[in-house]
């Protein structure tokens, strides 16, 4: 099995995105979206108003992300998978989302990278947090460029 990250949240975090599972190349750098052809961060930068988000060390992306009130989790802490891909997960184990409130009691808003992590957004909206489906950021999603997943991401903080 192949283990996930923690969570990357703080006492004012009230937004939280939830990927599906980190890829290989997060897993190999212990980083959330490590990949560089994912555009995460850029995307969550351009949002954010810090263009150069994807530039910056990974514990100061961060830190810059977490100022904005804004976390980062996945929605599986544990699963099989050959590859990188979703669609290749097998014995899947959700994240533990009854501690959301412990790590972000001031959360109102889980928003969901990609399709996949989306399927949990029924069980989250049951909690009473707003939810958010986004297009993927990941390479694999290139039926939408960069500016038309920009375009939805915007809508992160309405």
């Amino acid at each position: 099995m192949l283990q996930g990250f923690p969570p990357v949240t703080a006492a004012n975090t009230h937004t939280l995105i939830l990927g599906s599972f980190p890829g290989e190349a997060s897993l190999a750098a212990t980083q959330y979206y490590a990949h560089p052809r994912n555009q995460f961060w850029r995307l969550l930068g351009a949002v954010l108003g810090e263009a150069s988000l994807h530039e910056l060390p990974y514990d100061a992306r961060l830190e810059r992300v977490l100022a904005h009130g804004v976390g980062v989790w996945d929605v599986l802490d544990a699963c099989q998978r050959e590859g990188s891909l979703d669609s290749a997960i097998r014995h899947a184990q959700p994240n533990d989302f009854a501690s959301l409130r412990e790590h972000a009691p001031l959360l109102r808003k889980v928003c969901f990278n990609g399709k996949t992590a989306g399927r949990f957004a029924p069980v989250i909206g049951a909690a009473g947090y707003a939810t958010l489906v986004l297009p993927s950021s990941s390479p694999a999603n290139a039926m939408l460029s960069f500016d038309q997943k920009l375009a939805v991401w915007q809508t992160l903080f309405d």
